[in-house]
């Protein structure tokens, strides 16, 4: 076995214990906290967590271009000096940032629960923009063991707060809030430990940049548009249910999405461990891998699919208040395939080949797409049916038209996987919405077999790769 492979899987290993950890505790807060505080605080606490997820645009692509330029750099030949001025300035804007966002939050919302959830995101912008930079710079050296240890303490004392928590009868949405700051600040604090090297240097050697800054933004804010148009892509849906229903139903839809994210925390992980290491292989290898690890991963995600039905039942019972929100889990358990997709083999290929631009421009579209789309279900129809659908389709079309070009630039034909896909999924959602019973399983599990059948061909080559590139 190559040392090089031998790297990949140790990489590999620390980052699915570090994401087993955090499926552990992403599945006790899905399941547990919903059943001790009730619909209305979760819908809070889910709002949150919706503001919460654009706090990176305050950074202007800053460290993503910091993690496309130094990708598969290694760390200790990094200019210390240059990234130590960077940190502090970064953590200077976002201070700044912070308080004109709580300025708004106090004086022009009428809501009082919605003043704190927009105070709280102003600190969350804080501890998680600064904290970003040394967890990029950890991921593109692939320093990836430091990089599990920061997000495995976050979520290891973000889930020991909220048992306390709930073991001294603490029943609402703040506490989740709190322990979730508290949990980034730790690992803000960790973070700067393991770049104490950059993070801790003599004051007289701090000299700002403007032409490093510049260059890491230029690089940077085409990724970091294209990923928040991509969040906006779900988020403007879910925007749509909250204002145009109650905050009640916006909760309830929000746990069956949680539920569906959760399943997709490996398949991040992995993604974090691949790019450094395709930014180092030649040209003219990478539509091989893509093919290889592209089979590989549909089967896994399309099989995790069997789970929907065994998974729909043990939950309706568990959470009874929220019975009437899982029928959508048909519609809904479906994106863990295309945002499995676009998150470990589109996105990465994409800033491998230094496409961003390309990235910005189908997120931008899908996202204008899905401003139309929600117009139409929840103002014109106002039909939370639909409204909940298009959040599958609009996937369905961003990461299908993607992967097309994609394709273009890789010179690979993927037109029959991309319509066979399209079918086992088309069944799925038909079998799970038209069926509400173990059909559900015996009928997919039957499409999924023929599925196997008909790239049995494909997944025999990949597999033939994989012994390849172990043995190279």
């Amino acid at each position: 076995m190559s040392l090089k492979f031998y790297e990949i899987i140790r990489n590999i290993a620390y980052a699915v214990s570090s994401n087993a950890i955090s499926l552990v505790i992403s599945t006790v807060v899905t399941l547990i906290v919903p059943k001790l505080i009730g619909v209305e605080e979760y819908g809070y606490w889910q709002l949150y967590v919706l503001y919460a997820s654009f706090i990176g645009f305050f950074q202007f692509g800053w460290n993503d271009g910091i993690y496309l330029r130094y990708a598969g750099e290694n760390y200790k030949e990094l200019d210390k000096s240059l990234f130590y001025s960077q940190f502090w300035t970064l953590f200077g804007t976002q201070i700044f940032f912070s308080i004109i966002i709580s300025v708004i939050g106090l004086f022009f919302s009428n809501d009082p629960e919605k003043k704190i959830i927009v105070l709280t995101t102003a600190v969350a912008m804080i501890a998680a923009g600064v904290r970003a930079m040394p967890l990029f710079i950890l991921q593109a050296t692939n320093r990836i063991k430091e990089y599990a240890i920061i997000t495995t303490i976050d979520k290891l004392s973000y889930i020991i707060i909220i048992i306390v928590a709930l073991i001294f009868g603490i029943r609402n949405y703040q506490i989740l809030i709190v322990a979730d700051l508290i949990g980034k600040i730790i690992s803000l604090f960790l973070s700067t430990y393991y770049c104490k090297d950059i993070v801790f240097r003599k004051v007289n050697s701090f000299a700002l940049n403007v032409t490093e800054i510049m260059s890491n933004i230029q690089g940077g804010v085409k990724l970091m548009i294209a990923n928040l148009s991509s969040t906006l892509v779900i988020g403007i849906v879910r925007w749509g249910i909250e204002d145009t229903w109650d905050i009640a139903t916006f909760g309830k839809v929000s746990l069956t999405l949680s539920i569906s994210s959760s399943m997709m925390i490996f398949i991040n992980a992995i993604g974090i461990i691949i790019f450094p290491i395709l930014r180092n292989t030649k040209l003219e290898k990478l539509p091989m891998i893509y093919r290889t690890i592209r089979d590989i991963l549909m089967a896994i995600l399309f099989g995790m699919l069997i789970l929907y039905y065994p998974l729909k039942e043990i939950i309706t019972i568990w959470l009874p208040n929220y019975a009437e929100s899982f029928k959508y889990m048909a519609l809904i358990f479906p994106i863990i395939v295309y945002e499995g997709k676009m998150s470990l083999l589109i996105n990465t290929y994409f800033k491998t080949l230094r496409k961003e631009q390309t990235m910005l421009i189908i997120n931008v579209l899908s996202m204008f797409l899905s401003l139309v789309v929600t117009f139409f279900t929840t103002r014109v129809f106002i039909n939370l049916d639909f409204a909940i659908l298009s959040i599958l389709l609009l996937l369905v079309f961003r990461v299908s038209f993607s992967e097309i070009v994609l394709a273009s630039y890789l010179k690979i034909s993927i037109k029959k996987d991309v319509i066979s896909e399209w079918i086992l999924t088309f069944l799925f959602v038909f079998f799970g919405w038209k069926f509400d019973s173990w059909l559900t399983l015996y009928f997919y599990l039957l499409a999924f077999c023929l599925y196997l059948i008909f790239k049995r061909k494909d997944f025999m080559q990949s597999f033939k790769n994989i012994r390849f590139f172990i043995k190279k």
